[in-house]
């Protein structure tokens, strides 16, 4: 057998998304890295051997999709992919590629793909020297050496080999008194998945099991008990198999089970299920998976273990570093072999069910600590191994969420050996440097904002040819959203009748609000009531129904037999804090409909009342009709240099004039000479909703397609780049030094929006 032997300065083991976030963010920051996959493709799970999509906290949150290093992967997959998106199976080799592509493009990153890690060397109890790992088909033994680890095996592999303390399994109740977990604890973990996919062959074609597939014949086990074959393509996430086997030690055992019972799903499907049959004739299966997708086994013991408490009390931690939105989904324990399903499927994802409201949890922070190993103080965790309960796990298991804490991993690692700071004290030392190289680095976190002392764009002031302003839209509104669908699991129906409690977000720009009006329609021949109360929010993600701050109520007349009829409210107030949100509430009349908008205006949604005292996210992440008046200018210049780069405490987003023709300007002035060698900015998109909204080659409306940087020089406007065909929003211009009192980005087309856009520029004397 081969023997070699490589060092780095960092070693990152496993290469689903956590750990290729890891390794490139490692890599960008300056540390000799090595990823080592021991598959032959990077992914994961996402991966085109797997085929589980990747989800996050915009599947639940209007403007909560995941940035960084995960939405440069997830944008260019869809600027390049023919495939439309239909849930788990439908994954090809495009994103594959698109994984590989950034491994190959990353300087200072080696990768070694089919290379199993066997064994682990320490230094002495408290330090990782070395791992070792096998070449699959090559007869070669690696031996890895570096300083530091970051253990991204899904599997916690590394950890548990170098005699880290780890937990498996359920807690109880009387341990941490989280509201999802059950009286005693338990050994049972969340499942196992195979997917399988079907094609349109276009004529009918038969499809006999294998005699060793299972056998299905009650349609109460899929339509009563939460396994929905909704979809005759495939997509099947509760193909799942875990108790009663171990979900490590017996997962080949799990992988034969799980393709006899999708043999035999897809049996019923074709040939006995009354829904199904008549839909499947002209599909074939076309491809099943043999790898199986794991949810849940070790999860590693850092220095703080997340709680359930933490993502439903939206915790603000010091060390905040990543964020997360999905609800707490903890699977039924056996899966296929339990009585029923997940159970928010089971129940028909009610929107609005007692265990909707139990379980819909964020946008919340998410802890460095957690990605620190507590029995080694060289090694990091990042993924769905890290320092968190059954319970907790349940939210931030999915892959949107563990791509940023892989992305936090591989920075603080990075940063950690640049400035010398031991792990354990980044938390506390190093903290401040981790979270501003992942706001620069286009992450977002709710509870901080861009304070980057080399930021120049911080000390200048911002003007622009034109800003648009807030009137409002109405049901006959239209808007650039070519491409832009909704994934039907976590949208809400749309019911455009008050039979709950439904808000409104408005961003102010002036102290003054004088009227607004909503487009109702009263489904009765009587004159119908509607109550309204005006409250002041903190963000766009306060779901408190009745925030304290409640600046005005009222009682709206329909009148009778009204149809899309603006019905006004002068509210008359003055005042005003000059920026943020309100949100215009309208209380329950069902038989009054409140119309949406036929357009997204940029960072105003809508939310209604799902349970006493709280509310979620309306539709797909919709804006719901109203004009307001005066009209408010929330897109002014200055929300470039707010440091924050999404609607949160306010919109936050420059947007020039949608009357004035493109091209537009938005320019930064300073009172003194500034050299600039980087010139950083984040365009608009690819925020509202989840990645599966997204179609084929997509490319953002809002997003600029064609621009300009210009610097003043000797009273002249001196081109410093052209850039087009422009479809990312998070792009670093470096170019030779230049001294300017004045910088402006002119953007000459979008894909399709009218209006230019950007939520943030950065300038910097050196580009890193």
């Amino acid at each position: 057998m081969k023997q070699i032997s490589e060092q780095y300065e960092l070693v990152v083991i496993g290469g689903g998304l956590a750990g290729l976030c890891a390794a490139v963010a490692a890599a960008r920051h300056g540390a000799r890295t090595c990823l080592v996959q021991d598959r032959p493709v990077f992914g994961g799970n996402s991966s085109s051997e797997i085929r589980v999509t990747p989800h996050g906290a915009a599947a639940f949150h209007a403007y909560a999709r995941e940035t960084g290093i995960l939405s440069e992967l997830l944008i260019e997959e869809r600027a390049r992919n023919h495939e439309t998106i239909f849930e788990n199976g439908w994954t090809n080799s495009v994103w594959d590629l698109a994984l590989y592509d950034l491994a190959m493009a990353t300087p200072n990153l080696t990768f070694h793909v089919n290379t199993t890690i066997t064994s682990v060397r320490l230094r002495d109890p408290r330090h990782l020297a070395a791992v070792t790992g096998f070449v699959a088909a090559a007869e070669t033994e690696i031996t890895f050496e570096a300083p530091l680890f970051i253990d991204c095996t899904g599997d916690g592999l590394v950890a548990a080999q170098a005699g880290c303390e780890w937990r498996m399994g359920t807690e109880g109740a009387a341990e941490f008194h989280e509201p999802h977990a059950p009286a005693q604890p338990s050994a049972d973990t969340m499942g196992n998945s195979i997917h399988f996919r079907c094609r349109d062959m276009g004529r009918p074609v038969p499809y006999q099991a294998p005699a060793w597939a299972m056998h299905y014949d009650d349609a109460a086990y899929f339509y009563q008990q939460g396994r929905l074959p909704k979809d005759v393509r495939g997509g099947f996430w509760w193909l799942e198999i875990g108790v009663p086997w171990h979900t490590i030690t017996d997962a080949e055992e799990i992988r034969h089970q799980l393709t006899r019972h999708a043999l035999g799903v897809w049996d019923w499907m074709k040939n006995r299920d009354p829904r199904t049959k008549d839909l499947a004739a002209n599909y074939a299966l076309d491809w099943i998976g043999q790898v199986p997708g794991k949810r849940e086994s070790r999860r590693i013991m850092g220095r703080y273990l997340m709680t359930e408490h933490d993502p439903q009390n939206r915790t603000v931690f010091h060390d905040e570093i990543a964020f997360g939105g999905w609800f707490i989904d903890l699977h039924t324990p056996g899966g296929l072999l339990a009585p029923s399903s997940e159970p928010a499927s089971a129940e028909g994802y009610s929107p609005s069910s007692t265990y909707a409201a139990k379980s819909y949890a964020g946008p919340y922070g998410i802890p460095l600590r957690i990605l620190i190993a507590k029995d080694l103080d060289n090694l990091m965790m990042a993924g769905r191994n890290v320092s968190v309960t059954h319970a907790a796990l349940g939210t931030v298991r999915v892959q949107g969420t563990t791509a940023l804490m892989g992305q936090a991993a591989g920075t603080a690692a990075a940063l950690s050996l640049r400035h010398a700071i031991p792990l354990a004290d980044m938390p506390a030392r190093g903290i401040t440097l981790v979270q501003q190289a992942l706001l620069r680095d286009g992450c977002f976190l709710p509870n901080f904002a861009n304070r980057d002392p080399l930021d120049l764009a911080r000390a200048a002031t911002a003007s622009a040819s034109s800003h648009a302003l807030l009137r409002g839209a109405g049901p006959e509104s239209r808007g650039a959203h070519t491409g832009l669908d909704i994934w039907r699991d976590q949208a809400v129906p749309l019911v455009e009748a008050l039979t709950a409690r439904r808000g409104q977000w408005i961003a102010l720009g002036t102290d003054r609000l004088d009227e607004l009006s909503v487009c109702l329609t009263n489904l009765t021949a009587e004159i119908q009531s509607v109550e309204a109360a005006l409250v002041r929010v903190d963000d766009i993600w306060d779901y408190r129904s009745e925030p304290p701050h409640v600046l005005t109520t009222t009682t709206l007349s329909v009148p009778a037999g009204a149809s899309r009829q603006w019905v006004s409210w002068p509210v008359a107030l003055s005042g005003l804090t000059a920026e943020g949100y309100l949100r215009l509430d309208l209380l329950t009349n069902p038989n009054v409909e409140w119309h949406a908008a036929g357009s997204l205006v940029p960072g105003h949604l809508a939310a209604f009342e799902m349970s006493p005292g709280k509310m979620r996210r309306l539709g797909p992440g919709i804006t719901m009709s109203f004009l307001v008046s005066p009209s408010q200018p929330c897109f002014a210049p200055a929300n470039v240099l707010s440091g924050v780069t999404r609607p949160h405490a306010t919109p936050n987003l420059w947007r020039s004039d949608p009357a004035e023709p493109l091209s537009q300007w938005l320019e930064l002035a300073w009172p003194d000479p500034q050299t600039l060698a980087c010139v950083e900015l984040v365009f608009p998109g690819h925020l509202i909703r989840e990645y599966h909204a997204y179609g084929p080659f997509y490319r953002d409306p809002q997003c600029p397609r064609n621009y300009r940087l210009l610097a003043a020089v000797d009273g002249e406007w001196r081109e410093l780049l052209r850039v087009e065909g422009n479809y990312q929003r998070h792009r670093r211009h470096a170019f030779a030094p230049i001294a300017t009192t004045r910088l402006r980005v002119e953007i000459g087309a979008t894909n399709g929006d009218p209006s230019a856009a950007i939520y943030e520029i950065r300038c910097y004397q050196e580009p890193s």
